[in-house]
């Protein structure tokens, strides 16, 4: 008989579950695990996605299937999308406080926590996805991410990337730097710092708000995502202009945060399985968005409504100058911001020659 989907999601997972587990970066607490039981755990997921939203909801749902997949049904979650449980800018305080057990969104919502927990998300025009996921897993970048947030009784992991997004919806063309000037735009994290700094207004609104405002005009532009996703909102018929690149999200991680005291009752095979399901669901999601972006790319392509444009040279110079202003400013007045981004920086240093000579001279060169 052959071996149904779960049995074979489990039994691949669990077999790779002793080396993976190397890979999860040092156990993030010091506190001795309980031994191997068969005791039960039923917690609750808090996500800042729409419900089952293709690419980042699902993922959520994912990394709890993976997790009840991997424990035998001794680990089940109960995934919440954002206002079922609560509104979808309070996952992290739930989670800090014990109100859920698990979250899943992006770090760089809870910058009024803690400014330093932006780099964990994205930077613009900093480390795509490959090179995230090395700077976090063997660049130091995870033990700094518990270090942030451990004061919060949180445990962080990477759980999902939905790779190097587009630029954003736009009811105007941008043409030069100072189309930005008085633009009120939803963009989050240092991206919308940067667009402060260009004249334009950062506006925070969760994506399930995203079509509403932009269609009626109390933004002008948006950024979400990318075509699989930015399809799905249907943001395609509240604007025209599509622009590209994402210079705010060149590669940009997704959490799963964990309570501490939660985290830490589990036994020792439940937590590195824990570990094992956000690696797994970091690589899966990342999978999804390459394989869908592409079609829903050529949709927009064919849509007569629809005009895909690059950013001019001369509007990308100046928001990369105005991102090093930025950075440099949190640097200066934040000394936990200022460590990780020593770290971060140091990273990409390293990295982008290798960069240069692989991922993107093979990109170049590739004309298959």
């Amino acid at each position: 008989m052959a071996e149904s989907h779960d049995m074979l999601t489990r039994r691949t997972l669990v077999t790779g579950l002793g080396l993976a587990a190397a890979g999860c970066s040092q156990a993030p607490t010091d506190r001795p695990a309980p031994a191997s039981t068969a005791e039960r755990f039923t917690w609750r997921m808090v996500t800042t996605w729409p419900p089952n939203f293709p690419g980042l909801g699902t993922g959520a749902n994912t990394l709890a299937r993976y997790l009840e997949a991997i424990s035998g049904g001794r680990l089940s979650v109960q995934v919440y999308a954002a206002g079922e449980l609560i509104p979808a800018f309070e996952v992290f305080d739930a989670v800090s406080s014990g109100a859920a057990e698990l979250g899943h969104g992006g770090a760089y919502y809870w910058r009024g926590k803690s400014e330093a927990v932006q780099f964990f998300s994205t930077v613009p025009f900093g480390l795509n996805t490959h090179e995230m996921n090395a700077w976090l897993y063997y660049g130091g970048g995870m033990e700094l991410w518990r270090e942030v947030y451990a004061p919060f009784n949180l445990i962080p992991f990477a759980a999902g990337n939905s790779g190097v997004q587009m630029g954003g919806w736009f009811n105007r063309p941008i043409e030069r730097v100072e189309d930005l000037r008085g633009l009120r735009m939803r963009v989050q994290g240092l991206g919308g710092e940067v667009l402060r700094r260009a004249g334009g207004t950062p506006v925070a609104l969760p994506g399930a708000e995203l079509f509403t405002a932009l269609q009626t005009g109390s933004i002008d532009a948006t950024e979400w995502v990318g075509p699989y996703n930015d399809v799905a909102f249907g943001l395609h018929r509240a604007a025209r202009f599509y622009y590209y690149p994402g210079w705010h999200e060149p590669g940009p991680t997704m959490e799963c945060m964990v309570n501490r005291d939660a985290y830490e009752r589990l036994p020792a095979d439940l937590r590195a399985a824990l570990g094992v399901a956000c690696q797994a669901a970091n690589l899966d999601m990342t999978a999804e968005f390459n394989a869908r972006n592409a079609g829903a790319l050529e949709q927009l392509r064919e849509d007569p409504d629809v005009e895909i444009r690059a950013f001019p040279e001369a509007v990308l110079a100046e928001l990369r100058s105005l991102t090093r202003e930025a950075i440099e400013d949190l640097a200066a007045r934040d000394t936990l911001a200022a460590k990780v981004w020593a770290s971060y920086h140091s990273f990409l240093a390293q990295s982008r020659p290798w960069q240069l000579v692989s991922e993107r001279a093979q990109t170049r060169a590739s004309a298959l």
